[in-house]
């Protein structure tokens, strides 16, 4: 060390060295700078980086050396071979770019090092090449072992900076990086300047084309000026550069908090990415850097989308697995870092093209059955009518002329749901679904219309019994179902055919007489199909009409009461009344009861007719100077009404009817359908003090066990057992068993259908209590009776006040008729 600090201070001017050193600090921050972006560049401009950086380090290196030589003073003439020194700058140059190339290969520590390493090599060629042409009239001899220690020392504080700089590009990091460069190169020059020791000798003289001190002074000064363009433009690139980086950095973090994925591209090259588009397509943002667009999309959506500025554009992303993800894109133009690019916003629509299928299943499919339903099956129906007219237009026999539509609808279906749960309901739907599918064609469809109706398509019949052969296999399937699922098997359904075009020419027409069908083939036993005919269709016309009127009919005053009589067998006492409904049509004049209660109790009107009747019979009898007793007969779906008893307290509060007075007729089916719930309905209403009889004794079900369970007033023999009683010894034991059966319960027995005065002896001599029927008296109106219930001031039935309910009218008798 001592001998390099003698050959600094007493052989060379410090001014000039300083001024080196000066150089050198320049040109080794610039080269640190500049090796930054060699790091970040693309391939495409990495070799117009790194051919900056490596000349501005060459020339460094070589002002460097060159300012120091003019530094020395060795005291004898000196000159400088031109050739040479152009060698040792190019050398400089061509090293110290090997070097920085191989350092910026990898970010790893041993690239880093060896190519630090190769540019301290550079440095040193540099320095023993320009020492090469360096002539002076003496000889030169060489310290081999501060060679060796300046070689040493150049490589090494090289290999360092390289690694320092390459680390990171802090500006502590740029800083030690700049030092550990300088001193590299000032450290090998003096070191290697003092192993160097000139011995005058005027035998040897300097070449005549060797360049003077002063000129080499002026090339000096020009590598210089390069040096110091070089490093301000390297500046200024920085500091552009970190400007730069700043606003990406900034735009980079709003982009990210976007939850769509963005892509800044130039043209059709991707310039940045954020975190979600990295996400969307499974790779890291990095490596999307510098792609092109038609790398991600097709190549048509690339080169069109530049074309859809602000316009959504749907299209297909290609994920790293090559998966095909469904994108919807919108192009805009921004101001990025100073130049125009475009951002294309990407936002993944898995999610609402997975809500628009569901949409467009939900649309055109039942969602308990996966089935189609009534829009499919309406589109599909028109385009079947639309082709079957076609062939038949073309003549084309030979594909089928026929177009069959059946209606299956399930019999009893309610009462699954009513018994069992709709859980238990729409298992068994699915159950028909599977069951009727699995006996149809290709080509033939099943269809749910709504609730237990079906559909099925059957196009390109050969002839019209081939739709019965579909009914049949459909009809067959349920049954064996149901013999296969023991306990738990299908109700029964019934279908209705219509064909096309021999039954209907549109489509609402041909819906319309299947479904007339279907209601004879459930009229006429259930568990079997019919074919529309043409009288069906008048039949079915004249129900809907009946229907709409039947509705009208309590709004429009068409009801009224009559009353037919009850008495005591034995003594012929007057008791009571039983209160039957009549309708006086202003057309078809007076409806029998056997036609139109059952229509009401299909179309749900017997609910509003219930609450008239309920309420015109209490009104009247409440009028009554003789307090007879009221019967009305009441249904199962009026009895199950939870509504019922609140009903019934109601009627007789207004009314001023007295509970002893009205008597509740139930039927022993209406008893069957839910017994828990009927009979808490007939517990309520007996809390009221109304009587309850049971009607219809012995042609229900369990009656036995119905008297068990509640607590009845009267038991009614129903017309049937009393027919011919006196003539048929087997119908007497039956009616004599029921009277004693009366008897031990202590129940009063009233006898309905008492026509004959033989019925009537008979029944006193088996000591039954009460008797109605024609023999005792027929149904009339109330005015007919006026000496049996006073003169006091009556209110007409018809003209009574009539409350909204959903009560339902007793059954009544076909004698009464």
């Amino acid at each position: 060390m001592l001998t390099v600090y003698n050959c600094i201070v007493n052989q060379h001017d410090l001014r000039l060295v300083a001024l080196a050193a000066l150089i050198c600090g320049i040109s080794c921050f610039s080269a640190v700078n500049l090796l930054h972006h060699i790091g970040r560049s693309t391939d495409r401009n990495r070799l117009a980086w790194l051919t900056i950086a490596s000349t501005s380090t060459g020339f460094g290196i070589w002002a460097t050396h060159f300012i120091a030589m003019l530094a020395f003073t060795p005291g004898i003439p000196n000159a400088y071979d031109p050739g040479l020194s152009v060698l040792s700058l190019a050398g400089a140059v061509a090293v110290t770019g090997a070097g920085m190339w191989v350092a910026t290969l990898r970010d790893e520590l041993d690239y880093h090092l060896v190519g630090g390493a190769v540019l301290g090599g550079g440095i040193a060629a540099m320095h023993y090449i320009g020492m090469a042409a360096f002539e002076v009239e003496g000889r030169i001899e060489w310290n081999l072992l501060l060679v060796a220690v300046s070689l040493l020392a150049g490589v090494t504080l090289a290999a360092l900076a390289l690694r320092v700089v390459l680390r990171g590009s802090s500006l502590p990091a740029t800083l030690a990086g700049a030092v550990l460069l300088t001193l590299a190169i000032c450290g090998l020059h003096f070191i290697a300047m003092a192993a160097v020791s000139i011995f005058p000798d005027s035998s040897i003289a300097i070449s005549q084309h060797t360049v003077a001190p002063t000129s080499q002074a002026f090339a000096a000064a020009a590598a210089t000026l390069v040096i110091l363009v070089l490093s301000a433009t390297a500046l200024w690139i920085d500091l552009r550069f970190r400007r730069q980086k700043l606003e990406v950095d900034r735009m980079h973090g709003l982009a990210n908090a976007a939850v769509e994925g963005l892509i800044v591209c130039d043209g059709n090259r991707i310039v940045s990415v954020n975190d979600s588009m990295a996400r969307l397509t499974g790779m890291v943002a990095t490596t999307l850097n510098g792609r092109e667009l038609g790398d991600l999309f097709d190549e048509r959506t690339a080169s069109d989308l530049i074309n859809f500025q602000g316009q959504p554009w749907e299209a297909e992303l290609s994920n790293r697995d090559g998966m095909r993800i469904p994108v919807e894109l919108i192009a805009r133009s921004i101001d990025y870092c100073g130049k125009p690019h475009n951002v294309v916003a990407v936002r993944d629509i898995r999610e609402r093209k997975k809500a628009e299928q569901e949409i467009l299943r939900l649309a055109h499919f039942d969602p308990l059955t996966g089935l189609a339903n009534r829009r499919s099956f309406s589109s599909r129906l028109d385009t079947e009518i639309a082709a079957t007219s076609r062939d038949a237009k073309a003549g084309k026999g030979a594909r089928g002329g026929h177009l069959a539509l059946l209606l299956l609808d399930l019999d009893r279906f309610k009462e699954v749901n009513d018994l069992y749960g709709h859980g238990a309901g729409d298992a068994m739907l699915q159950k028909v679904a599977n069951c009727v599918s699995g006996v149809l064609r290709h080509g033939q469809m099943l269809a749910r219309l709504g609730g237990d109706e079906f559909a099925i398509i059957a196009p390109n019949l050969p002839d019209p019994q081939a739709a019965s052969r579909i009914a049949d296999a459909v009809l067959a399937a349920m049954r064996e179902e149901n013999r296969l699922s023991a306990g738990g098997g299908l109700v029964s359904g019934s279908i209705g055919i219509a064909l096309y075009p021999l039954d209907a020419e549109d489509q609402a027409s041909l819906i319309s007489h299947a479904d007339t069908a279907l209601y004879r083939a459930k009229t006429e036993g259930r568990d079997t199909y019919r074919y529309f005919e043409a009288s069906m269709g008048a039949e079915a016309r004249d129900k809907r009409v009946m229907e709409h009127e039947l509705r009208q009919a309590v709004a429009r005053d068409e009801f009224y009461l009559v009353y037919q009589p009850q008495k005591e067998i034995s003594s012929g006492k007057m008791v009571g009344f039983e209160a039957l409904i009549r309708w006086r049509h202003p057309e078809r004049g007076d409806v029998p009861p056997s036609i139109f209660i059952p229509l009401a109790e299909d179309s749900g009107a017997i609910g509003q007719i219930g609450d008239w009747v309920l309420t015109a019979a209490c009104r009247e009898a409440a009028s009554w100077e003789n307090p007879l007793t009221v019967a009305v007969n009441v249904s199962a779906v009026q009895l199950h009404n939870p509504n019922f008893s609140r009903k019934v307290h109601e009627t007789l509060l207004k009314s001023g009817l007295a509970a002893a007075r009205l008597e509740l007729e139930i039927t022993e089916t209406a008893l069957v359908k839910d017994m828990p719930r009927a009979l808490a309905s007939l517990r309520q209403v007996k809390a009221l003090g109304v009587r309850v009889a049971m009607d219809d004794f012995g042609t229900g079900y369990s009656s036995l066990s119905n008297l068990r369970a509640f607590p009845f007033d009267k038991i009614k023999i129903d017309g049937s057992f009393i027919k011919s009683v006196d003539t048929n010894g087997q119908v007497a034991a039956i009616v004599r068993a029921v009277l004693g059966l009366g008897r031990g319960l202590g129940l009063p027995v009233l006898a309905e259908g008492v026509e004959t005065l033989g019925e009537l002896k008979f029944l006193d001599a088996e000591a039954c209590e009460i008797g109605q029927g024609y023999y005792l008296g027929k149904p009339a109106p109330i005015e007919a009776f006026g000496d049996l219930t006073g003169h006091g001031k009556r209110v007409r039935a018809r003209g009574a006040d009539r409350q909204d309910g959903s009560l339902v009218l007793l059954k009544p008798s076909v004698r009464s008729a």
